[in-house]
């Protein structure tokens, strides 16, 4: 077996190891991991024969280990599979390979496909089409049929209520006129049954071939969910205390299977071959090389934590018995005192720090409104107005009482509250400025991260100012038009957008000591007093 630990040279002799392992949701790369990331993209540019493949996206990763000896190298891994394959020389093997033509994977899915094609053939059969168009045609002819007749009826109708009217019929013309309305409603009625029994024998036919269609559709849902199962049992992954687990295991807490493509991540192959080969993990990273995906944002070169919907709950497993650097993201801010910029009987307008919640998260409970509601114990719900994201900084305002609130929740709705935020940006922006137009929606694979997506996504508009230019880097005004999450963050750093990621941003960017975005004024109208209000807080930065 070629061995897929790469040992570092005397260069590494001089560098510090890290005191814990990379926490992969929250990260800087360790020094270490730079240098194994040097390497690998050193050796994936020197493959000219993955260079289209290359070119168009892929996410990568290193994780540094020491051997049993105690001397340094590091694995390399990326994602999904590459050049039709799962297996190369320089990178380590997938926890479970989805691709061997006589594994369970495929053997099942030769077994879908063979249905699919059953189901292809009976809905292009030519009979089944020969029924669909019968069908239709003696549907257009009863509708024709039945208007027709109903028009004549209406006729007639019209008809005898003039000859009723002129007040000279006999018993026997009355009656008469009386029969005609009852033969032609009865006559309808038959005119129906007849075509109604014309098409109840094609409509049996057609439910002959629609009840094979569904049977196969329902044996391919139930085969497809069976594969699915039976697949992420054999995605087995260790942990540093040695345990194994499967991933419908690892999942089952949740009450879900697992989401397509678990487990076939950098950080759970990484870790996987480290802890099957006695490796000591050190730190690790994961980087994008090439495009972005449509809809996506990735910089060729960043890097980027761990997804959280397939990657979190394997690595929650697979880090049990290592030494992890704590989350910063979740990690309660301490000796930050309330900023406020602004106090009456009826609202306040605090300064948050960039690293606070605005409310409290499922795991964080320290939050500005905690903080808020322990300074202002005499406040009555509901206080919350409006959020900023956890990394960014600025003016939030909390209502005092419920008609506050609700007029200032008014006014958001409407749009008449104006914000404008400062941030620093990778990059020059082109234009002085203008109006960002990109509709959002949320990564349902990649939560909290949003997507651009121009048929599913709500509608996201930014305008913008450039304040100041240099160094490689732009200072820019910033006014959301529409308030959906991450709507500056996305139009900053998407390649339709400024193509600029803010500094600092983790998801859309490169990490660095915080997120450098910054809500500094917001105008308002006071519900109580009517006057407009401006407020300001400088970004610090």
């Amino acid at each position: 077996m070629i061995d897929k630990f790469h040992r570092f040279g005397t260069e590494a002799a001089a560098v510090e190891l890290p005191r814990q392992f990379t926490c992969p949701f929250c990260y800087e790369p360790h020094p270490l991991a730079l240098m194994a990331v040097e390497q690998v993209q050193r050796y994936v540019a020197s493959r000219t024969d993955w260079a289209d493949e290359m070119a168009a996206g892929k996410m990568l990763g290193v994780l540094v280990a020491q051997d049993s000896e105690g001397r340094l190298g590091f694995l390399a891994a990326f994602s999904g599979n590459l050049a039709g394959s799962v297996h190369h020389d320089f990178f380590v093997p997938p926890v479970y390979d989805l691709l061997d033509p006589q594994g369970e994977f495929k053997q099942g899915e030769a077994l879908i496909t063979a249905i699919n094609h059953e189901v292809e053939r009976l809905e292009r059969s030519p009979r089944w089409q020969e029924l669909r168009c019968e069908e239709s045609r003696l549907r257009a002819k009863m509708s024709a049929e039945i208007a027709d007749y109903k028009v004549l009826m209406n006729q007639h109708k019209h008809e005898r209520d003039a000859r009723r009217q002129s007040g000279h019929l006999t018993v026997e013309e009355q009656e008469a006129l009386l029969n005609q309305s009852r033969y032609e409603k009865a006559e309808l009625k038959r005119m129906r049954r007849r075509h109604e029994e014309a098409l109840l024998i094609i409509t049996d036919e057609m439910g002959a071939f629609s009840r094979q269609i569904d049977a196969l559709k329902a044996r391919r849902k139930a085969m497809s969910e069976a594969l699915q199962e039976r697949i992420f049992r054999l995605f087995v992954v260790s942990n540093a205390r040695g345990e194994l687990c499967d991933l419908v295991e690892v999942f089952r807490p949740l009450g879900t299977l697992p989401p397509a493509g678990a487990g076939e991540c950098c950080a759970p192959r990484l870790l996987n071959y480290a802890f099957n080969h006695n490796l000591h993990p050190v730190c690790m990273a994961e980087f994008w090389w090439g495009a972005s995906p449509v809809g996506e944002v990735r910089h060729h070169g960043h890097f980027y934590p761990a997804c959280r919907s397939k990657c979190k709950p394997i690595l929650d497993f697979m880090l049990q018995g290592l030494d992890v650097e704590e989350n910063q993201l979740g990690k309660p801010m301490m000796d930050v005192d309330l900023d406020e910029v602004y106090d009456d009987q009826w609202l306040t307008v605090l300064n948050k720090p960039s690293g606070m919640l605005t409310v409290p998260g499922k795991l964080l409970k320290d939050s500005l409104l905690t903080r808020y509601q322990e300074a202002y114990p005499g406040v009555t719900g509901p206080i919350v107005v409006h959020r900023l994201d956890q990394e960014t900084s600025g003016l939030v305002v909390f209502a005092k009482d419920k008609v506050t609130h609700k007029a200032l929740q008014q006014q958001f709705e409407n749009h008449t509250i104006k914000k404008c935020y400062i941030a620093l940006l990778e990059g020059d922006v082109p234009q002085d400025e203008g109006v960002i137009t990109l509709p959002l929606r949320p990564d349902v694979d990649d939560r909290p991260r949003q997507r651009v997506d121009h048929v599913h996504g709500k509608p996201a508009v930014t305008r913008y100012r450039v304040l100041e230019r240099g160094n490689g880097h732009t200072r820019i005004a910033l006014e959301p038009l529409t308030g959906r999450t991450h709507q500056l963050r996305v139009h900053c750093s998407h390649a339709m957008g400024l193509n600029c990621p803010i500094v600092g941003d983790r998801l859309y960017g490169t990490a660095a000591s915080r997120l450098m975005l910054h809500a500094q004024s917001i105008t308002f109208t006071h519900p109580a007093t009517g006057n407009t209000m401006t407020l300001t807080a400088d970004p610090g930065f």
